[in-house]
């Protein structure tokens, strides 16, 4: 039977509070960060979970090793009030997040690369059709999808 399992670290990074979900399953890590602001109570907490967990964008899964592992109550309460009192995330959810920023990463360069070539592009044009170009500050979005407004003028 597969065990899925997902748990929220909520822990002060200078200056923010930060939630950290970690979702297991198979074998493997999935991590997400999330920034809260203040100090949140539990009561945004849980409707944070309530309202906003399924758009939550889950890095990529890391391969992990889990233990299929009965505490008997005491010990599970140990364990959690440890878990509780630790500061930080794990390794695993390091990697997990460090994955999802260089994705993220690799996105925003090739948008970035694609508007460039589609500006210049789009200025090699007016150029060849005698037209003066925009200045250099008027962003990608701002310039018009076809010449042909230009070439009748």
């Amino acid at each position: 039977m597969d065990r899925v399992m997902t748990k929220l670290t909520v822990f002060f990074e200078e200056p923010f509070w930060v939630g950290v979900f970690e979702k297991t399953w198979d074998e493997k890590v999935s991590v997400s960060k999330f920034t809260f602001g203040t100090e949140p109570k539990d009561y945004e907490i849980y409707h944070f979970i309530q309202e906003k967990y399924y758009d939550i964008q889950f890095s990529p899964a890391v391969s992990t090793v889990t233990k299929n592992v009965k505490y008997n109550p005491k010990k599970m309460m140990r364990l959690v009030k440890k878990q509780v009192s630790e500061k930080g995330i794990g390794t695993k959810s390091q990697q997990a997040l460090k994955l999802q920023h260089e994705e993220q990463k690799q996105v925003r360069k090739a948008v970035s690369k694609e508007q460039k070539e589609a500006r210049q592009e789009y200025l090699f044009a007016l150029k060849q059709h005698g037209i003066m170009p925009f200045p250099t500050s008027i962003p990608v979005s701002f310039l018009p999808i076809s010449l042909n407004s230009y070439t009748q003028m």
